[in-house]
């Protein structure tokens, strides 16, 4: 596969888990807070999402991630570490901001909103 098409393939995943992260969020901060196994799922999902994005973000060819400098590419990876590897340091609002602000953010850097 060519590198565009690499880049076009990429950039199509994000859309759809950016799209995945929207649907999420609008189950509402209460809910995904909430003290119960429905809440322990949305939480869970978040995490996923959180790590799909940054794996997908990974693969992005450099010469693409080097053309978006304003990307903060870095903060991403420490981002998904920190939720696969310390989720005991995960916090509920640091999650749920990431999810309704960075992300977004993100998908409407590289104009992926639909």
């Amino acid at each position: 596969m060519t590198s565009d098409r690499v880049t076009t393939h990429r950039l199509e995943d994000l859309a759809r888990i950016g799209a995945e992260a929207a649907y999420l969020v609008d189950k509402g901060n209460p809910a995904y807070v909430e003290d119960s196994m429905d809440g322990a799922l949305l939480r869970d999902a978040g995490e996923r999402i959180l790590i799909k994005i940054a794996t997908v973000a990974e693969k992005l060819p450099q010469s693409y991630r080097t053309a978006h400098p304003d990307i903060d590419w870095i903060g991403i990876q420490r981002m998904r570490n920190l939720v696969a590897h310390h989720y005991d340091k995960v916090n509920n609002d640091l999650m749920w901001q990431a999810l309704t602000t960075r992300i977004p953010d993100l998908l409407a850097r590289l104009n992926l909103n639909r």
